[in-house]
């Protein structure tokens, strides 16, 4: 795959994670298996404050946000703007969110999910590693709601800020979020048998997958096979993507048990989202995912020349490496 900004969750113009800044940038997705920095303790959410934003247009549309003169209260509300008839968001409840964001200060736009090339935020409610303004507004309320929130830098970025967006450690930031579904976060059902001479896998719980590679030389072309087969859309070239996955080397890991990860969306405390099928990833992504479906569990086993090639990535990832990857694809738009 491409860099993945050391495990932040990207989505045009918009980052949720709370880490960040140039040195994220420096760090390759291959050896971002770390869990990214917890996000700032967020002050209680209160409903309201003065001055309030004003927020127009239908939900499910791009919200149009009127900021108020004068400076921010500094506190984190929450505000309910029209309320869904879809089922209570619940923690760890992965839920599907379009956004409109604006800075308070000067108005800069932070961009919209409905914007052309934009696509829905992936956000696990009440996770630590995804700004309060989004972890924390989406509990409680229903899918289908429209919520506006106002958010503090101790709700935001904290004082870090957010250099990619222009977002200083000053900043308030002021959201209309439409919370669009809850999705699994995993691909559920029975899983197929693997034949002897291709990775294992376990993978039934929300967390990595364990992989174990047999002792033998791996196959030489891209193979996609299909684990649980889910009952959603097929999956089309440029489409974006979201999926749960775990990687690990061949060679490395040949024989072993319990492979050595290189990496897994699941220690970022996000799904990872991408456009598939038009050089966003690897090569052995846009093809072995491209016409599978929501829902699926898929296997790849990556050669080298549609992978990272004579690419070195560190010690778990070496140059000309065969690629084993469990693919949870959850959704697609």
């Amino acid at each position: 795959m491409r860099r993945r900004f050391a495990a932040l969750f990207i989505v045009p113009a918009l980052l949720l994670t709370a880490c960040g800044g140039e040195e994220a940038e420096k760090k390759d997705d291959a050896a971002a298996s770390e869990k990214p920095a917890a996000a700032p303790k967020a002050p209680k959410p209160v409903d309201s404050a003065d001055p309030m934003p004003e927020v127009s247009g239908e939900p499910g549309k791009k919200a149009t946000i009127k900021l108020p003169k004068g400076d921010p209260s500094d506190k984190f509300v929450v505000h309910s703007l029209s309320a869904g008839d879809g089922p209570e968001v619940k923690k760890d409840d992965l839920v599907m969110a379009n956004f409109t964001g604006k800075v308070w200060k000067g108005g800069k736009d932070l961009g919209s999910s409905y914007d052309k090339g934009g696509a829905p935020q992936m956000i696990t409610a009440g996770a630590e590693t995804i700004i309060p303004a989004f972890s924390q507004s989406v509990l409680g309320q229903k899918v289908g709601s429209r919520v506006l929130v106002v958010a503090p830098p101790a709700a935001a970025f904290g004082e870090a800020g957010q250099q990619q967006l222009g977002v200083t450690g000053k900043d308030t930031l002021v959201f209309a979020l439409d919370i669009k579904d809850v999705v699994p976060n995993m691909a559920e059902g029975e899983q197929a048998e693997i034949p002897s001479d291709l990775p294992q896998v376990k993978a039934d719980k929300p967390e990595p997958a364990t992989i174990s590679v047999p002792k033998n030389d791996p196959p030489k072309k891209l193979t996609s096979k299909t684990l649980i087969k889910g009952d959603g859309e097929e999956i089309k070239k440029g489409q974006t993507v979201y999926m749960q996955y775990s990687g690990a080397a061949w060679k490395p890991n040949e024989g072993k048990a319990k492979a050595k990860l290189f990496d897994s969306s699941w220690n970022t405390g996000s799904p990872f989202a991408t456009q598939i099928g038009v050089g966003q990833v690897v090569e052995g992504w846009d093809k072995g995912l491209v016409g599978t479906h929501v829902g699926d569990r898929v296997m790849l086993v990556i050669p080298p020349e549609q992978g990272y090639k004579d690419q070195d990535k560190g010690e778990d990832l070496p140059a000309n490496s065969t690629m084993v990857f469990v693919v949870d694809v959850l959704a697609a738009m």
